[in-house]
């Protein structure tokens, strides 16, 4: 059994370190994925706590794929919202989810801008598979597409994040 699905059995028993360890284990890339489909900081957080409660609350012992649940959750949770609102969001806000780029404020906000140009499915796919570390099989099956589709969008904005970074730098 998966750590992850270990976690999840020990939740539904009611076990508040388990659901510490999720919670250190999956907030950061859970909210990173859900940061780059909102675009607004304080509503992913808000999203983030929701997840997170519903997750408390569940019991998610019967899930065969945990950590895709997980992020399909996020990513719903994220298009739901964003069907709600209009989201408000500035750079500013986007560069302080930035844990895992060690590059000064200039090239953040570069690699930011650039991430931020690709079309949202792209944007998407991308996030999922780095942030969310989730196989393209399991992005597909979030996203409801085609695994080819993810393959070749991944491909196409990694060649846009290419060109576009080669030009800023």
């Amino acid at each position: 059994m998966s750590e992850l699905k270990q976690w999840l059995n020990d939740i539904a028993n009611g076990d508040k370190v388990a659901f510490e360890k999720l919670y250190e284990s999956e907030h950061k890339p859970l909210f990173t994925v859900i940061l780059r489909i909102t675009r607004d900081y304080k509503l992913s957080e808000d999203i983030l706590q929701d997840l997170f409660l519903k997750v408390y609350v569940s019991q998610l012992t019967k899930v065969s794929n945990p950590r895709a649940y997980l992020y399909r959750m996020a990513h719903n949770m994220a298009i739901d919202e964003i069907r709600k609102q209009k989201p408000q969001s500035e750079i500013e806000e986007a560069e302080k989810i930035s844990p895992y780029y060690h590059a000064p404020v200039s090239d953040k906000t570069d690699i930011e801008n650039a991430i931020y140009s690709l079309p949202e499915r792209e944007r998407k796919i991308m996030s999922l598979h780095i942030d969310g570390d989730l196989k393209f099989r399991e992005i597909a099956e979030i996203m409801r597409i085609p695994l080819g589709t993810v393959l070749w969008s991944y491909r196409k904005a990694i060649k846009h994040l290419q060109t576009t970074l080669r030009s800023t730098l």
